[in-house]
């Protein structure tokens, strides 16, 4: 089989990795890819919006399939455009990911098949916004209905902070189109949790369960980011109510979304918060979560681009059926290594020292993910994104697991190197 991955970052890594060890793979390109995927496929410097040239490569190489990782292409029709041009693909159509692209549709899917979810109402209008919460008490959630890339909610107890996002919301000002309608959203208390499924039209395989480390800072303080970390299994989940979740709200999005006319194949990524009424559901992504599958694809045992694959022509249940696809008896533990001034102004273009030395701290046990970085003129790797490298460690405990993710993270180093310390522990 010849595989395609789309996208340039640490889950587009992961991804690389994962397919890169399932038998059945011949080869691998990642378009564009980075300095991790280049070991292990072969980099096309295609932007992922780039329809016309991707097709071209696939109709090239004889491509079997394409793994779509970020969420631009695909709320831009990238899988559309692909199947109409009869390559498959993994990753949904675009009225699938209007459920990541519009966190009002989104909101208003949940109601409409009954799946739990904070009480929310959608404003256009800053005056009509504001009069929402002048009635309401805080703290208040305030979201951006379009795709910010993870940094687009703000939750506040300051009406006067709350009434400064709102009218730069919905002025443009902050994150442009993607903040001139915003969701307005209950508070709820709770632990966040991510649960993630593939997907194939016809039924679900739901996956293991992680947490993410959103904010920068320890202790989950200071500005949201795309994810500082995460960790899987999670041990204030049991068997109990992984099923709850699996059957409540993954498989009750996927009767949703074939109740709608949506032939969906791809990832349904729930966001949840885990309340004393029950899971609930944040917020959906159509895509496997970064850096939650820099977690989870490690602990996965079995033939990963065999299960894409199946999802893509529509008959995962007959590749379970022959395949096994389980989860490791192990713990996984992902840091994120960034850019001093991320989620903020950075600076790039710094030496990156300590790969090979981060992965002989434990063999087999240490993967290093690259996300931003790049290669300059003489060849090195050099940091150019915020969030530059996602270090995971599989370990027969979390405690193990943390350990092994930490001393490898101490063999890496370059200029203004940031991390949070308290990746995987929980209270």
């Amino acid at each position: 089989m010849k595989v395609l991955v789309v996208g340039s970052g640490g889950r587009e890594h992961a991804l690389t990795w994962a397919i890169s060890h399932s038998p059945g793979v011949d080869k691998i390109w990642a378009a564009p890819g980075n300095p991790g995927t280049e070991d292990l496929a072969t980099n096309v410097p295609l932007d992922p919006q780039e329809f016309a040239g991707i097709a071209e490569l696939c109709k090239k190489e004889e491509i079997d399939l394409v793994v779509v990782g970020p969420e631009d292409p695909l709320a831009a029709g990238i899988a559309d455009y692909l199947l109409d041009r009869d390559i498959l693909v993994f990753g949904p159509v675009g009225q699938g990911a209007a459920l990541e692209a519009s966190k009002a549709e989104a909101k208003q899917f949940m109601a409409r098949h009954n799946i739990p979810h904070p009480y929310f109402d959608v404003f256009e209008s800053s005056d009509d916004a504001i009069h929402y919460i002048e009635s309401k008490p805080g703290p208040w959630v305030i979201k951006a209905d379009g795709l910010a890339r993870g940094k687009g909610v703000t939750i506040t107890e300051d009406f006067n902070e709350a009434v400064g996002v709102i009218q730069g919301l919905i002025s443009g000002k902050l994150h442009g189109e993607a903040g001139k309608r915003i969701v307005i959203e209950e508070f709820l208390q709770g632990i966040e949790a991510t649960a993630m499924a593939v997907c194939d039209g016809n039924s679900i395989l739901c996956l293991p369960m992680s947490k993410d480390h959103k904010r920068v800072f320890d202790g989950d303080k200071g500005p949201m980011t795309g994810g500082m970390g995460a960790y899987s299994p999670l041990p204030f989940a049991d068997d109990r109510l992984e099923e709850r979740i699996c059957s409540d709200i993954l498989h009750r999005t996927y009767l949703g979304l074939k109740e709608e006319g949506i032939d969906y194949r791809g990832v349904i990524y729930a966001g949840l918060m885990l309340t004393e009424e029950g899971p609930k559901v944040l917020e959906y992504n159509v895509r496997f979560g970064d850096p939650e599958a820099q977690c989870v694809l490690p602990r996965l045992s079995g033939n990963v681009a065999g299960m894409l694959y199946a999802c893509a022509q529509g008959r995962l249940l007959d590749f379970l059926f022959e395949n096994e696809v389980r989860a490791l008896d192990k713990s996984a533990v992902t840091v994120v290594m960034a850019s001093m001034g991320y989620p903020g102004k950075y600076d790039t273009g710094y030496l990156i020292e300590g790969l090979n030395e981060a992965a002989t701290v434990s063999p087999g046990n240490v993967m290093v993910f690259h996300a931003g970085t790049k290669r300059d003129s003489e060849g090195r790797i050099v940091t150019s994104g915020g969030r530059v490298l996602a270090v995971t460690a599989l370990g027969d405990s979390m405690e193990r697991a943390r350990k092994i993710a930490y001393e490898a993270v101490g063999k890496i180093s370059f200029t203004g190197a940031y991390y949070r310390k308290d990746i995987g522990l929980w209270s």
